[in-house]
């Protein structure tokens, strides 16, 4: 990053920064493009891509219906019940 883009980067986001502050962001920006470029410097030749950094499992178990209760039992604790249904308060008039 130099002036010109910094300069530009106020004016988008309508910044006010002073001498100090200008030279502290762009000497941020210029660390961050050592780093980068350091990183790009490293032989990854052997290294094995992957995709997620641990390794992931699916855990599958087969898929089975059981029918734990009829409805007859669940509507036992039902409040109201009216031809089969739950009945609950109306809420909207």
């Amino acid at each position: 990053m130099d002036r010109e883009i910094l300069r530009r980067l106020e004016s988008l986001n309508q910044l006010r920064l002073t001498e100090e502050e200008k030279e502290k962001v762009l000497s941020f920006f210029e660390m961050q493009d050592k780093e980068i470029t350091r990183l790009g410097d490293i032989d990854t030749e052997k290294v094995e891509r992957m995709v997620h950094v641990m390794p992931m499992n699916n855990v599958i178990r087969e898929d089975v219906v059981n029918k734990v209760f009829t409805r007859d039992e669940l509507q036992a604790a039902a409040p109201e019940a009216y031809d089969g249904y739950w009945q609950v308060p109306r809420l909207v008039e």
